[in-house]
C-alpha cells in the first residue's frame, strides 16, 4: 500500500461505512482498521490481490466485511469469505455478518443475501437416516455399536435429534458426538446421491447449497477451499475471494491434496463393490500384491518414485478399480436412475463408486509425472516410531500453483491474518500463496507490545537435543511457573516433550497442570480460565486459536523453535527443490514454518489492552543462531531480554497484582 493510499484511507466510502458499523456497536473505528478497509475496498474495486496483516484487536472481521458487503450491494458481485475453522466460520456468519448487514442496510438501500457453506459431511443425511444406505458389512462397522455402548448411546441421541433439528448442522448438536457416531448418520460429498436422491427436497445440505447459490456473500471454510483447489468446483461462479487466517491456507490445501493408499482401504472398496453384486477377484488379488510389496518395506520417502514391485501392485489396483467402477456403474443403471426412500440400491452403488474412484485417483497420482508429488511410505497413522510401512502417501510438492489457478484466477482476492509478514516482510507468504506483486499492508495492532509484554530467551540453556525436553529446560520451566504462580500456557513442539513436561511439573509444583490429551480442548480451556493457578500444556492445537485474556495466561512458554521434523517428507522435498533452484531451502521452508508458529504462539499472550505478561522461549537458538533475528522479527514486538532475574521479578509482580485483584 502506498503512502498516498494510506493517507487517503479516511476519504474512502468504505471507511465512512465502517464508521456506521462500528458506531452501531457504540465505538469508533481504529486507525489500522480504517487502513485495512480502504485496502480491501481498493482490491475489490480494481480486481487486484492484497495481503493484509491485522494484529489481534484490530477488528479484522469488520475490516473485510464492511467493504465486501458494500461492494456486493453496489457492484452486484458474489464474494466468498473463507475462515480457517468451523468455529470461526460460525462466528463470522452468525455474529459479525448480521451485525454489519443491520448497520449498513439503511445506507446501502438493500441487504445482500448471505449464506453459510460447508461440506456435505457436516449435515445429517435424511436419506441415510431413513435407511437409504442400508447397513454396512460387519467388517466396515466400528467397534462396540451395541445400544448400551458409548457409541450406541451417541447414535441413539442422534436419531432423537434428527426428529427435532431444523438445520441438520452438526454444529447445532450440543453436546456433540464423536466422529465415529456422526459417520453413522452422514455421508461425504462423493457418497451423496445429490440430484438423484429421493429425499432431495428434505436434504439439509442441499438446502444450504441452494441458498448459497443465490447469495451475494458466502461464508465458507478452508476445508472447502482445499477441495476447490485440489479436486472440483464446490462454490460456483464468484467474483472475489477473501481469506481470513490466510497463514493456514497452504497447509489446508496441502492436506486436501494429500492422498494415501492402503491394503485395508482397497479391501473396504472391494467389500462395498460386492454389495452391488459385482465380483472383485482382480481387485482382491491386487490388494494382496500391495500387501506383499509393502511387507519388505520400511517407512521412508521414495525420492525416485515407486520401486518396481510397488509400481506393479499400484498398476494392478488402478486397473482393477477402473474395471470394478465401470461394472458398478452398469449395475447401477440397470437398477434404475433413481430410488425411493428406503430403497438402498442407488446408495449402495454410490458408496462403492466413491470408494473405487478415490482408489483409482490416488493410484494415478502415484503413477504421475515424477517430481509433481512427494511420495513416501508411512507407518500406521500416528505411530511415528513404527518400522512397519502400512501406507503409500502422495502429497503435492507445491500448492502455490493450485491456489493461483483454482482459487484466485482472474478474480480479486484478499488474504488477511494476524501473521503474514515474516521476518519483517510479506515476500515468503506471497510466494507460498502464488501471488505476484500483491498490495501489502500491515494494519498494525492497538496493543503496545513493548510495554505490555516481555520476550525472554533462556540463552544460558544448551541447544535443545532431539526428542523430548532436557532436565535443564525442565528446571527453567519449573522456576518460571513458580514465579508466575501458575498462570502458564505451555506450547510444546511435540506431544512427547509436552507430556514429559506435564508429568514433571505435576511432581514438582503445587499447581494444577492440564494436558491437551486429558480431555476435549474446549473443556480444558474453560478449566484453565476458571482456576487462576492452573497451567495448560499441549502442542499443535494450542499454538493458535486459543483466546484467554487476562492474567490466566500471564506466562506463555515455548519449549523449542518448532521446525518441521527433519524426516517430514513434504518439508524435506520442498527444501531440496528450492535449494536446487539456487534458493535457501531452509529459510524458505523450515524457518518460515517455524516463524508462523512462533508468531502465533507468542500471540496467545496479549489479547487485550490490559494484558501483561512474558513469553519465555527455552531455546537459546532464538538469541544465538543466524536465523534467530528472522524468527524474532516475525513475532509481536515484545520487549526482548535474556536476563533471567529481570523476568522472574516481573512474573512475581504480575502474580502479586493478580492476587490482590482477586484473580
Amino acid at each position: 500500500m502506498s503512502d498516498d493510499a494510506a493517507a487517503s484511507a479516511d476519504e474512502t466510502e468504505a471507511v465512512r461505512l465502517l464508521g456506521l458499523a462500528v458506531g452501531a456497536l457504540g465505538g469508533s473505528p481504529r486507525e489500522g482498521q480504517q487502513r485495512m478497509v480502504a485496502a480491501v475496498e481498493r482490491a475489490l474495486g480494481e480486481g487486484e490481490h492484497a495481503l493484509i496483516q491485522a494484529g489481534t484487536g484490530t477488528g479484522k472481521s469488520l475490516g473485510y466485511l464492511v467493504p465486501a458487503i458494500a461492494h456486493a450491494a453496489r457492484a452486484g458481485e458474489r464474494i466468498v469469505v473463507s475462515t480457517a475453522t468451523l468455529a470461526l466460520q460460525r462466528q463470522v456468519y452468525s455474529k459479525d455478518l448480521p451485525m454489519v448487514l443491520d448497520a449498513l442496510e439503511g445506507e446501502l438501500g438493500q441487504r445482500p443475501a448471505a449464506a453459510l457453506f460447508k461440506g456435505r459431511s457436516n449435515y445429517l443425511c435424511v436419506h441415510k437416516m431413513a435407511g437409504g444406505y442400508g447397513e454396512p458389512d460387519e467388517d466396515m462397522l466400528p467397534i462396540s455399536t451395541g445400544p448400551t455402548s458409548a457409541l450406541g448411546e451417541e447414535v441413539a441421541r442422534l436419531h432423537q435429534w434428527a426428529d427435532e433439528t431444523e438445520t441438520g448442522d452438526r454444529d447445532d448438536l450440543v453436546p456433540g458426538v464423536s466422529h465415529r457416531a456422526w459417520a453413522q448418520v452422514s455421508v461425504s460429498g462423493r457418497e451423496c446421491l445429490e440430484s438423484k436422491c429421493p429425499m432431495l427436497k428434505e436434504c439439509f445440505s442441499q438446502r444450504v447449497r441452494d441458498e448459497a447459490a443465490q447469495s451475494r456473500i458466502v461464508v465458507t471454510n478452508h476445508a472447502v477451499l482445499g477441495v476447490q483447489a485440489a479436486s472440483h468446483d464446490m462454490l460456483g461462479e464468484h467474483d472475489a475471494l477473501i481469506v481470513d487466517e490466510a497463514h493456514e491456507l497452504v497447509s489446508r490445501i496441502t492436506g486436501a491434496a494429500t492422498h494415501e493408499l492402503t491394503v485395508s482401504r482397497v479391501d473396504r472398496a472391494s467389500s462395498a463393490t460386492r454389495r452391488v453384486g459385482v465380483t472383485t477377484e482382480d481387485l482382491d488379488r491386487a490388494a494382496r500384491a500391495l500387501d506383499a510389496a509393502l511387507g519388505d518395506e520400511r517407512p521412508a520417502r521414495l525420492r525416485s518414485g515407486l520401486g518396481e514391485e510397488l509400481a506393479a501392485a499400484v498398476e494392478l489396483i488402478r486397473g482393477a478399480a477402473r474395471a470394478c467402477l465401470s461394472a458398478v456403474q452398469k449395475a447401477s443403471k440397470a437398477t434404475g436412475e433413481t430410488s425411493a426412500p428406503g430403497d438402498t440400491a442407488s446408495a449402495t452403488a454410490k458408496l462403492a463408486s466413491a470408494a473405487l474412484q478415490e482408489i483409482h485417483d490416488v493410484c494415478e497420482e502415484l503413477q504421475g509425472e515424477h517430481g509433481r508429488y512427494v511420495i513416501w511410505l508411512a507407518p500406521p497413522d500416528g505411530d511415528y516410531d513404527s518400522q512397519v510401512a502400512e501406507r503409500i502417501v502422495a502429497a503435492p510438492l507445491d500448492v502455490a500453483g493450485l491456489i493461483r489457478e483454482r482459487l484466485i484466477g482472474e478474480r480479486a482476492s484478499v488474504f488477511t491474518s494476524a501473521t503474514l509478514a515474516l521476518g519483517g516482510n510479506f515476500d515468503a507468504m506471497a510466494r507460498h500463496l502464488g501471488l505476484d506483486d500483491p498490495e501489502c499492508l500491515d494494519a498494525g495492532s492497538p496493543f503496545d507490545y513493548g510495554r505490555q509484554g516481555i520476550l525472554y530467551v533462556a540463552k544460558h540453556l544448551d541447544r535443545p537435543g532431539q526428542g523430548g525436553i532436557s532436565p535443564e529446560a525442565l528446571d527453567e520451566l519449573a522456576a518460571l511457573i513458580e514465579a508466575a504462580g501458575g498462570r502458564t500456557l505451555g506450547l510444546f513442539s511435540s506431544h512427547r516433550a509436552g507430556q514429559a513436561a506435564a508429568e514433571a511439573m505435576r511432581e514438582r509444583l503445587d499447581v494444577p497442570v492440564l494436558y491437551q490429551l486429558d480431555d476435549q480442548l474446549p473443556t480444558l480451556v474453560e478449566r484453565f480460565r476458571e482456576d487462576p493457578r492452573a497451567c495448560l500444556f499441549g502442542s499443535t492445537s494450542l499454538w493458535q486459536g486459543i483466546d484467554v485474556p487476562g492474567p490466566t495466561a500471564s506466562l506463555v512458554v515455548i519449549d523449542r523453535i518448532p521446525f518441521p521434523r527433519p524426516d517430514e517428507p513434504v518439508s524435506q522435498a520442498r527444501t531440496e527443490a528450492i535449494a536446487q533452484r539456487g534458493g535457501n531451502g531452509f529459510m524458505a521452508v523450515s524457518a518460515t514454518h517455524a516463524a508462523l508458529l512462533m508468531a502465533q504462539g507468542a500471540g496467545r499472550l496479549i489479547r487485550t489492552k490490559d494484558d501483561r505478561g512474558v513469553v519465555a522461549v527455552l531455546d537459546s537458538r532464538l538469541a544465538t543462531a543466524r536465523y534467530g533475528g528472522f524468527l524474532a522479527r516475525s513475532m509481536p514486538e515484545l520487549w526482548p531480554t535474556t536476563d533471567r532475574a529481570t523476568v522472574m521479578n516481573a512474573l512475581r509482580r504480575l502474580d502479586e497484582a493478580a492476587r490482590n485483584d482477586g484473580r
